[in-house]
């Protein structure tokens, strides 16, 4: 599903820990890291996306978070030329996000990355809030950032 505008919808999840440390994940045959993230279906609203997800990529299921909230709308960001879909119609030049803060309230035995059937990561880390930003591959830094500025305050009142 792609937008008239070439965006694909999409939702992001940063999940939080009781120390403050954000979930990082080791994407499949690579060397990437970023947050879980995903496509929206058709019949899906954000939060039901996010919740599958979630269940998906890290194998956590509701009762194991607790939703802090969200960013207001859609963020967006452009793929780079060579990450473009050429032979696919229509194109999809970039994805347009709902980020979601999720407080993790369980401990890290509950998670299992294998649940998908090709799963999207191999191993995690807790790393401090803002280390994504500066981490994530070169054209998703503007929106992590962006993400995280509307989603820690939301971290601080939820102390």
């Amino acid at each position: 599903m792609i937008d008239p505008d070439g965006y694909r919808p999409n939702v992001a999840i940063v999940l939080v820990n009781q120390d403050q440390r954000v979930f990082w994940a080791q994407r499949t045959n690579s060397d990437g890291w970023q947050f879980p993230q995903g496509g929206m279906r058709s019949d899906e609203t954000p939060v039901e996306a996010m919740y599958r997800e979630l269940k998906e990529e890290t194998g956590l299921s509701p009762d194991h978070v607790e939703l802090l909230g969200s960013t207001p709308g859609w963020l967006r960001y452009r793929l780079p030329h060579r990450y473009q879909r050429h032979y696919s119609k229509p194109l999809c030049i970039g994805q347009k996000q709902v980020w979601f803060l999720l407080r993790f309230l369980a401990d890290d035995s509950v998670f299992s990355l294998d649940c998908a059937e090709e799963p999207e990561f191999t191993n995690f880390q807790w790393v401090d809030f803002w280390y994504p930003a500066d981490n994530v591959i070169v054209f998703k830094r503007r929106v992590y950032r962006q993400a995280l500025s509307l989603l820690e305050p939301m971290v601080l009142q939820s102390d």
